[in-house]
C-alpha cells in the first residue's frame, strides 16, 4: 500500500513538472501551449498504475496537480476547471481504447512489448481517440472564457497532445516492458557502439545546422537520420532518439530560431512544429517495428527450417530402418521416394526409369499364381480413389526365385495447392505368416478328416450294439442302462461329427481358392430354402415360411455362397422358440461401390445384447445355456466367406422380433436387361 502511494506521489511530481514545462510554452496572444508533455506523462502514469491498490486515487491526484499548476501559473478558475476535465477525459478515453485494441501490450493489461507495426497503429488509434476527446473539452473552455472560438485552437490542442501521448507512451511502454520482464535493455553490441556514437554526433550537428543559425528549409532532410536509426539500431533507441531531437526542434522554435520560428502565425507555427515531431515518431517507429517483425519472422523461419530438416532426417532414418517397405508415387506414376525395404521386398528389382514399371517387371502375381493386371496394382487403385488394405500378392523373380508373399496397402494422398498429391504404398512380408497359417489349416483339415474314420467306426459299432440291445428283453434293468448309455454315445458321436464337419468347412472357407462367377441369387436362395423346407417336413417339424423379395444377381463362388446362405437360413430356422413357425424374409438391394446388400431377417429368439459382434468369432455361442446345439463356428464361416468376396457382414435386432443379418457381395458384371418398350 505504501509502495503504491509512493509511486502515485512520484508520478504526480513528474506530472507537475511536465505541466509547468507545458505552461511555459504558452504562445503570445494565446491561451494555448506549444507543447504539452503532461499528456504523455499522464498516459504512462495511468498505464503503469492500472493494477495498483490505490489506482482510484490517481484521478483525484491528477486533478489536484492540474488545478494547482494552472492556478499558480495565472490561469483563471474557469479555465482551470475546464483544463482539468479535459485532461481526465483525455487519459480515460486513451486507456479505454488501448485496453480494447491492444490488451496484449504491456501497459494495457498484457505482457508483450510494443514490437509490431500493428501495435503502433493500435497505439495511434488510442492516441487519436484520447486527444480528440480532450480537444472537444479544452478549446470549449477557451471559447467559454473568452467568447471566441477558432478552429486552429482545437487543432493545435489535438495535435500537440497526440504527439506528446504517442512519443512519450512509446518510450514508456518500451522501457516499462524491459523493467517488468527482467530482460535487460541492450541497445548495442560492442561492435556497433561506434555506429550509435556516429548517429548521435551526426544528429546533433544536423539539427544545429537546421535549427541553430538558419531559416532555410533544411528540416525534412533530417528524416534521413531517423531512417538510419530505424533501419540499423535498437527500436528503443529509435524512440529515444526521436524524443530527444523532437524536443530539440521544439526548444529551437521556442527560442525563435530555425525554420519553424519564421512562421508568423502562432497556431500554424505550433502545428508545423508538432507535425514534424509526430512525423519523426511515426516514421522511426514504423520502420523500426517493421524491421523487427521481419527479423523475427526470418528467425522463426530459420528455426522452422532447422526443425523441419531435423524432422526430415529423423523421418528418413526411421523409414530407412523399417522392415516394411514404404513408397510414395506421383499421379503420373513416378516414384517420389521408396525405402530400402521396399526395394528388398520386391527382390531388388527396380525400374530403369523413375516411373513404376508394369507388374511383370517385378514378378507380381495373385496368390494363386495368376498374373497381376496393371490396373489392379495397389497404387493404381489408390490413385483412382480406392483404399487398398492387406492385398496379398506373390513376388517371384530372379531376386526371389522361390517366391515371397507380401501384403500391400495403399491410400491416396490429398492434393494441396501446387502439390498434386499421389499415393503412399506400404509392403509387408507375410511369407512366414502365410506359411504358418497354411500349415495350421492343413493340419486342422487333415486331423478333422482323419478323425472321421474312427468316428465312423464308433457309429457302426453303436448301431450294431443298438440292434443287439433291441433283441434283448426291455424289462431287464441292465438292458435299460445299456440303452441309456448307448443314446449318450450316439449323441456325443453326432456332436463330434458336427464339429469335425464345421472344422472342415471353416478350413475350406478360409483357404480354398475361390472361383467367382455371375450368379442368379434368386435361384440359389430358392434351392436352399426348398431344401430346408424338405428337411423340416422329413423331421416332422413345422415347415418354415419364406418370403423372398427382390434378389439381384451377384458375382461369387457358387459353393461358398451356397454354404453361406445355408448357414444363415439354417440358423434362422434353428433359433426359433418352441411351437413357433419360423418366418424368414430374404431380399437384396444395390449398395455403394458396385456391391449388393443381402438381408435375411427372422422371427427367432434374437441375439442377446452385447453379442452382435462377438457371434462372428470362432467358437462363440450366444445361447450356450439355452439348449440349442452348435459349435460356434457357423457364423465365423459366414464371416470368412463374405470377407473373401470383399464384403462385410453384420447382425442386428429385427424390429418385429428376432434377428436381421446383412452382408454384401460384389454385383454381377453382367448388366441387368433393359425392359423392352411396348
Amino acid at each position: 500500500m505504501s509502495a503504491s502511494l509512493l509511486r502515485t506521489g512520484l508520478w504526480a511530481l513528474l506530472y507537475v513538472l511536465a505541466t509547468i514545462a507545458g505552461r511555459l510554452t504558452i504562445m503570445d496572444g494565446s491561451s494555448l501551449s506549444l507543447v504539452w508533455p503532461a499528456a504523455g506523462v499522464a498516459a504512462i502514469w495511468f498505464a503503469t498504475q492500472r493494477r495498483a491498490p490505490l489506482r482510484r486515487l490517481d484521478p483525484l491526484v491528477l486533478a489536484a496537480a492540474t488545478v494547482a499548476v494552472d492556478l499558480a501559473t495565472g490561469a483563471s478558475v474557469m479555465l482551470t476547471a475546464w483544463f482539468t476535465a479535459a485532461n481526465l477525459v483525455q487519459v480515460a478515453v486513451f486507456m479505454r481504447m488501448l485496453t480494447r485494441l491492444g490488451p496484449h501490450l504491456w501497459g494495457a493489461g498484457g505482457t508483450e512489448p510494443l514490437s509490431r507495426s500493428a501495435d503502433l497503429w493500435r497505439l495511434m488509434a488510442a492516441t487519436v481517440a484520447g486527444s480528440a476527446a480532450g480537444a472537444l473539452v479544452g478549446p470549449t473552455a477557451i471559447w467559454a472564457t473568452t467568447g471566441e472560438f477558432q478552429w486552429s485552437d482545437g487543432l493545435v490542442w489535438f495535435l500537440r497532445n497526440a504527439v506528446s501521448i504517442l512519443i512519450i507512451s512509446a518510450v514508456g511502454f518500451r522501457l516499462g516492458y524491459h523493467r517488468s520482464s527482467g530482460r535487460p535493455l541492450r541497445l548495442a553490441r560492442p561492435a556497433r557502439l561506434a555506429e550509435y556514437a556516429a548517429l548521435i554526433a551526426c544528429s546533433a550537428a544536423a539539427y544545429w545546422i537546421a535549427f541553430g543559425g538558419t531559416r532555410l528549409p533544411l528540416v525534412f532532410p533530417l528524416l534521413v537520420l531517423t531512417v538510419w536509426a530505424a533501419l540499423r539500431l535498437h527500436t528503443t533507441f529509435v524512440v529515444l532518439h526521436d524524443l530527444a531531437f523532437g524536443v530539440a526542434a521544439v526548444l529551437f522554435t521556442l527560442h525563435g530560431t530555425g525554420p519553424f520560428a519564421a512562421v508568423a502565425s502562432y497556431p500554424v507555427r505550433a502545428l508545423v512544429a508538432q507535425g514534424f515531431v509526430g512525423m519523426l515518431a511515426i516514421v522511426g517507429l514504423s520502420i523500426a517495428l517493421g524491421r523487427d517483425e521481419r527479423a523475427d519472422l526470418m528467425t522463426r523461419l530459420a528455426a522452422a527450417g532447422r526443425e523441419a530438416a531435423t524432422q526430415a532426417r529423423l523421418l528418413t532414418t526411421i523409414v530407412n530402418a523399417m522392415s516394411d517397405g514404404v513408397s510414395v508415387i506421383r499421379p503420373d506414376g513416378r516414384w517420389i521416394m521408396r525405402n530400402p525395404a521396399a526395394v528388398s521386398l520386391l527382390g531388388g528389382v527396380t525400374s530403369r526409369t523413375q516411373a513404376v514399371a508394369h507388374p511383370g517387371h517385378y514378378g507380381l502375381f495373385h496368390p494363386d499364381g495368376t498374373p497381376l493386371p496393371e490396373e489392379e496394382m495397389a497404387h493404381t487403385r489408390a490413385l483412382q480413389g480406392e483404399d487398398v488394405h492387406n492385398l496379398e500378392l506373390l513376388v517371384r523373380n530372379a531376386g526371389v526365385p522361390d517366391g515371397r508373399f507380401i501384403s500391400v496397402s495403399a491410400t491416396r494422398l490429398p492434393a494441396d495447392g501446387a502439390d498434386e498429391g499421389g499415393a503412399v504404398v506400404v509392403f509387408h512380408d507375410v511369407t512366414a505368416e502365410r506359411r504358418h497359417r497354411d500349415e495350421l489349416s492343413s493340419f486342422a483339415g487333415v486331423v478333422a478328416h482323419d478323425l472321421l474314420n474312427p468316428l465312423t467306426t464308433i457309429d457302426g459299432w453303436a448301431e450294431n450294439l443298438g440292434e443287439t440291445l433291441a433283441a434283448m428283453p426291455p424289462a431287464d434293468p441292465a438292458v435299460r442302462d445299456a440303452g441309456d448309455s448307448l443314446v449318450r454315445i450316439t449323441r456325443a458321436s453326432a456332436r463330434m461329427r458336427h464339429l469335425i464337419n464345421d472344422l472342415l468347412a471353416y478350413t475350406t472357407a478360409r483357404n480354398a481358392a475361390i472361383a467367382p462367377v455371375d450368379l442368379a441369387l434368386r435361384a440359389l436362395v430358392v434351392d436352399v430354402t426348398t431344401a430346408r423346407a424338405d428337411l423340416a417336413a422329413a423331421a416332422g417339424a413345422p415347415s418354415p415360411q419364406f418370403s423372398l423379395g427382390h434378389l439381384d444377381e451377384v458375382r461369387a463362388d457358387p459353393v461358398l455362397l451356397r454354404q453361406l446362405l445355408d448357414n444363415l437360413v439354417g440358423n434362422a430356422v434353428k433359433y426359433t422358440a418352441p411351437g413357433t413357425v419360423p418366418r424368414i424374409a430374404i431380399s437384396s438391394s444395390p449398395d455403394d461401390a458396385g456391391l449388393v446388400r443381402v438381408e435375411i431377417s427372422d422371427n427367432g429368439i434374437g441375439i442377446p445384447p452385447g453379442h452382435h459382434d462377438a457371434i462372428f468369432t470362432n467358437f462363440h455361442r450366444a445361447h450356450r445355456s439355452s439348449g440349442y446345439a452348435g459349435t460356434g463356428l457357423g457364423l465365423a464361416i459366414c464371416k470368412r466367406i463374405v470377407e473373401r468376396h470383399g464384403g462385410t457382414i453384420a447382425a442386428a435386432d429385427n424390429p418385429g422380433g428376432g434377428s436381421r443379418f446383412t452382408f454384401t457381395l460384389p454385383a454381377s458384371t453382367v448388366p441387368a436387361p433393359v425392359p423392352a418398350r411396348s
